[in-house]
């Protein structure tokens, strides 16, 4: 039971942040855009947010278990609070980037962060190997279902100037409370996990003995988790949703609706490739998913009007995040229990790092040449990705993908 009730503190924590990261993902591009900042500032904004959260995941990977996943998580959860509650004062550009280092504030609009890198170490351990997709499928599914009320609760400036009369800045500062909020929640649920959360070895990931066998493993996908991620990058939600309002002159209530509706679809499809996965494979959902996915977004960036685009997103946005738990699932399986927060950590701490430096050319690049250039690389990356992790790994499966010969 204490196994069931640690899980369930997990998946609620996992909301909440999720809420948060969806609400800044919308918000941030458009609140600093609102406050003057060139299309140049914003993508380092977001890049300086995502380089705090590879920075917070670094120390999670080679030090949480010593620490304690409990307190670092807690360490983690109080940070980020501060960060949101700073964003809502700070001006100039050098201290809005600094808030966001500091605080790990998430532009992708989706959480993939340093609390994610424990948590995905601590699920395995409270269910059974059998049912470890299904419980990533449904951690996912509620952090998509977070991300969908985030992005439809970013629509709160809106609905604060039109209802009450307020600023359109201090529309967004109550969006950001409101985004601090959710955070400052998730430190009482964490406070409330059980020592069962702690590794079996008080060991840094710096000094426990990894096996050949999972280094080799682990470092090869991550190799191709980092073209995934860089593609990533260029995609994130702040400068999705700045692309749609320039491109399109498309409202904020506008874009927190498709966002809103395209969690949902997220939502839906870790449900579908927990299904999937047990008939054809982690490896074979993760590819044969993301590849129309990516097709999908270069016809976002190439059609004419905004109908068009918002439909074809959302049949994105349907097949995207399919390999999420698939992919978590896989690098859990194919490393030993005692190694899973260094997996963990090394695999989401490479994604992390391409997400932090894509923005600052992404920002650049579409100011400089079209808005729809961050859009055709990002897409083009994850094509080639996909392409080369099948190729290592269609061969390579997990142990109850494998059968005796």
């Amino acid at each position: 039971m204490t196994e069931t009730a640690d899980r369930r503190r997990l998946y609620v924590a996992a909301f909440l942040r999720a809420a948060a990261t969806g609400l800044i993902g919308v918000l941030l591009g458009l609140y600093l855009a609102r406050r003057s900042f060139s299309a140049g500032e914003i993508g380092l904004v977001i890049g300086f947010g995502l380089s705090g959260a590879a920075g917070s995941a670094l120390v999670a990977t080679f030090f949480a278990d010593r620490f304690g996943r409990r307190a670092t998580l807690l360490v983690l959860a109080g940070l980020a609070t501060a960060g949101g509650v700073l964003l809502m004062f700070s001006g100039s550009v050098a201290a809005v980037c600094a808030v966001a280092f500091l605080g790990m504030v998430n532009g992708m609009g989706r959480d993939r962060g340093a609390q994610l890198v424990i948590e995905q170490a601590i699920l395995p351990s409270t269910i059974e190997a059998a049912a470890r997709t299904r419980a990533f499928a449904w951690y996912n599914v509620l952090q998509d279902a977070g991300h969908a009320l985030g992005g439809l609760l970013a629509a709160t400036p809106a609905l604060l100037v039109g209802a009450f009369g307020v600023g359109d800045i201090a529309g967004y500062q109550a969006s950001l409370a409101l985004y601090a909020l959710f955070l400052a929640v998730t430190i009482g649920l964490y406070s409330g996990l059980s020592p069962a959360v702690e590794s079996a070895s008080r060991e840094s990931a710096a000094t426990a003995v990894i096996s050949a066998v999972s280094r080799r493993v682990v470092w090869r996908i991550s190799g191709l988790f980092a073209i995934d991620s860089v593609a990533g990058g260029f995609l994130g939600t702040a400068l999705l949703s700045y692309f749609f309002f320039a491109r399109f002159g498309t409202g904020e209530t506008t874009i927190a609706l498709l966002f809103f509706a395209a969690r949902i679809a997220n939502a839906l499809s870790h449900l579908g490739a927990a299904w999937l996965a047990r008939r054809i494979g982690l490896i074979n959902t993760m590819v044969f998913t993301h590849i129309p996915s990516s097709l999908a977004l270069v016809a976002v960036a190439l059609v004419p009007q905004f109908w068009m685009a918002a439909l074809l997103f959302l049949v994105r946005e349907l097949l995207v995040e399919m390999d999420v738990p698939t992919r978590q699932s896989y690098v859990m399986a194919v490393v030993r229990p005692a190694e899973r927060t260094w997996a963990s950590g090394i695999t989401s701490l490479v994604r992390m790092g391409g997400w932090a430096v894509a923005p600052f050319a992404a920002g650049f690049l579409m100011q400089g040449l079209a808005l729809a250039t961050p859009i055709m690389i990002g897409a083009g990356l994850k094509i080639a990705y996909d392409l080369l992790l099948f190729r290592a790994f269609r061969n390579v499966p997990p142990p109850e993908e494998q059968h005796p010969s």
